[in-house]
């Protein structure tokens, strides 16, 4: 594995590097789960599914009971209509929010700019805006497929150069392109969010490009993204502690 960049300084509590995913059908259900978890982990993932069923008046509760939440739409289309969707985003006080990188610099450079003009106009925190790169579910038959003959690693680093120029704060990419990133954009500002995380005993499911959570955060990854392994658990809170301790352990 290549050496990250030594620009990457960790200052991040480890239980605040974990966001679970809440991808489940009702608010009822995700309410549940964030009440049993409360504070043992960072953030809150709230994603396609669980926004088109419970929209979002759900984040707003959640935001605005103190709770942190990525917002996970991957926004991607036209600048002004990107635009415009970020700024409800900040809106709603989440945390953080992506867009698809593959939109272009212009759409990102856009909803940077309509964002900050949003906070500051309304004394609000500019939230974490993310680019994501290449899902952690694709492969190099999935880009091939798109037309992109550049290798997975080529082109997530592509993404994330051009990601960075446009001012966002930084991008979702597997763990396995984390080093090439670090090494690329050195600054320890550039934020990596790392889905497709699995402990060392829990299977990849649908995730292609997976690591575990000890191995992405000595890789230089700042936020976990952690879904089944939490959420599926028998014991939740225990879930949380475990990979609490793995990532702890002395190396």
């Amino acid at each position: 594995m290549t050496e990250p960049s030594k620009a990457h300084k960790p200052s991040i509590k480890t239980k605040d590097r974990i966001i679970v995913a809440l991808d489940v059908e009702t608010a009822g259900e995700a309410r549940a789960m964030v009440r049993e978890i409360g504070d043992r982990v960072g953030a809150y993932k709230v994603g396609s599914q669980l926004f088109t069923s419970a929209g979002p008046g759900f984040v707003r509760e959640l935001t605005g009971e103190g709770t942190r939440v990525f917002l996970d739409l991957k926004f991607h289309d036209i600048p002004n209509t990107v635009a415009k969707a970020a700024v409800e985003a900040a809106r709603l006080g989440v945390w953080m929010f992506n867009v698809h990188s593959s939109g272009g610099r212009e759409m990102m450079t856009a909803a940077a700019n309509a964002v900050k003009e949003f906070c500051d106009e309304a004394g609000k925190e500019v939230p974490i805006i993310l680019g994501v790169t290449v899902l952690t579910s694709a492969n190099a038959t999935t880009l091939k497929e798109s037309g992109i003959e550049s290798t997975v690693e080529e082109h997530v680093v592509k993404l994330a150069r051009a990601t960075a120029d446009s001012g966002l704060s930084g991008v979702v990419a597997s763990s396995h392109e984390i080093c090439l990133i670090r090494n690329s954009i050195k600054t320890d500002k550039f934020v990596i969010v790392t889905p497709g995380i699995r402990p060392i005993d829990a299977t990849n499911d649908d995730q292609k490009r997976v690591m575990t959570p000890a191995e992405a955060v000595s890789a230089g990854s700042d936020y976990l993204v952690i879904g089944r392994p939490i959420t599926s658990a028998e014991d939740r809170k225990g879930a949380i502690s475990k990979i609490i301790d793995e990532i702890d352990r002395p190396k």
